[in-house]
């Protein structure tokens, strides 16, 4: 059976992306049936963090609900990710229209906003790099939380049927 790729895609990747693959790989791990469908990943438009662990207040965070990001490491977008991920998931506007710049004219997958998923049309996940404090990473955690969730629904519905 072919697996669907699911890429999650920020600046850096070391806060959110990584966040959004850890979130959902666990929360994915709930779901057998459909966990053995998909390919998941995280990358960054950028090549700033490239082979680094996620930031350490993201994985503290994310640590704390229950979430082990120590294993995923920063990797930039590459032009092959456009035929191995059938959805391409950035988490603002920015890094979409970044996204969209790079990708091939024959990709047919889809190229969106991740928190569409959680019925936020058009919404963004914040960037907590600067913030001080935990609360910039707690609500990005809140919001991939929900994101997963509706992803994980709409995949089921569209490969399980």
């Amino acid at each position: 059976m072919s697996q669907t790729g699911v890429l999650f895609v920020c600046l850096g990747n070391i806060c959110r992306s990584p966040t959004a693959e850890g979130v959902f790989r666990a929360k994915l791990a709930e779901h057998a049936d459909l966990a053995q469908l998909l390919d998941v990943d995280s990358a960054g438009t950028a090549a700033y963090h490239v082979g680094n662990p996620p930031d350490s207040r993201s994985a503290a965070i994310a640590a704390r609900r229950g979430y082990d990001l120590s294993a995923l490491r920063a990797r930039a977008v590459s032009h092959d990710d456009f035929s191995r991920y059938r959805y391409i998931l950035a988490m603002d506007h920015e890094n979409l229209l970044n996204l969209k710049s790079i990708s091939p004219s024959g990709f047919d997958g889809h190229l969106g906003l991740f928190l569409d998923f959680a019925g936020m049309a058009g919404a963004e996940v914040p960037d907590p790099y600067y913030t001080r404090g935990d609360a910039g990473f707690e609500e990005v955690l809140d919001l991939v939380e929900a994101a997963a969730e509706g992803l994980i629904g709409h995949l089921r519905g569209e490969l399980l049927g």
